[in-house]
């Protein structure tokens, strides 16, 4: 482990565990504030190039948007021979995933909408920078001690502000947008269409594009039919499903930007958020 990290910062237990290394409880030695620490080990991405080189990024990257109310604060990055440490706000909540598969059903369009709008307004302010996030996903979406939303996880995010194309097949099946999929170079929209699975989870409760295995899924991602069953859409306002076809539109040329999904009057319409 990192001497500087040792030096600044006590290490508690796991929090959790994904692929490439595990999130720790950890707390300033010079102030007692508690924070997370993210420890990638760099062994494990030796075989694969594109995860190497998002690893690379994703400090960057991730001090680029920081400071927005919405996405998971970065504070410090410590690096060794063996791993990458990055210091991180502590997001005690139940991530959005959990709160899903804890709900066992859809959630109210106002609960929805919660959701939603902090999502859409982090999202946003990523593009506004140059960035998009292309791993927008239910547990990728925190929520700290006082229930603030917190877009986390920039690992797969990649840079777009100099005009350049996105490339490369990154992301999670049920969230994946279908030109990731095809292999073609791509821009920021993914993110949006990524977002619109999530609001449809959140309506349904199921995913919009689904299959018994993750090709299946990816088959029916490029189908991009979406439908929306009238057991299930029977109480979902009519402008819910016209921001959902306009978030999970195939053409990427009339699927909606961030800002302009904020903008749509499902968005806008309601009380607004403290």
């Amino acid at each position: 482990m990192s001497e500087g990290l040792k030096r600044d910062y006590q290490i508690g237990g796991e929090i959790g565990r994904g692929r490439y290394g595990v999130v720790s409880h950890s707390s300033s030695r010079a102030t007692g504030e508690v924070f997370a620490v993210k420890t990638i080990q760099k062994t494990l991405l030796a075989g694969d190039a594109l995860e190497r080189e998002c690893l690379e990024k994703e400090a960057k990257l991730h001090q680029l948007v920081a400071g927005h109310p919405h996405i998971v604060g970065l504070r410090d990055v410590y690096e060794d021979d063996e791993s990458l440490h990055f210091v991180l706000d502590l997001c005690a909540g139940p991530d959005l995933f959990d709160q899903v598969a804890g709900r066992g059903g859809p959630f109210l369009e106002a609960e929805a909408k919660a959701v939603m709008r902090p999502l859409m307004e982090a999202i946003a302010h990523c593009h506004r920078r140059g960035v998009a996030h292309r791993d927008i996903k239910p547990d990728n979406v925190l929520f700290d001690a006082w229930g603030q939303l917190k877009l986390a996880d920039f690992g797969s995010a990649d840079w777009f502000g100099d005009g350049r194309p996105l490339r490369g097949v990154v992301g999670t099946p049920y969230y994946v947008a279908p030109e990731v999929l095809s292999g073609r170079e791509y821009g920021e929209k993914v993110d949006v269409w990524s977002a619109g699975v999530i609001l449809y989870v959140l309506l349904a409760g199921i995913p919009p594009f689904r299959g018994d295995s993750a090709v299946e899924i990816f088959e029916a991602v490029m189908r991009a039919n979406l439908r929306f069953p009238t057991r299930i859409f029977l109480g979902v306002s009519a402008e819910a499903k016209d921001l959902l076809r306009r978030m999970l539109c195939k053409d990427v040329t009339r699927r909606l930007s961030a800002e302009q999904v904020l903008r749509h009057p499902w968005m806008t319409s309601g009380p607004e958020l403290i």
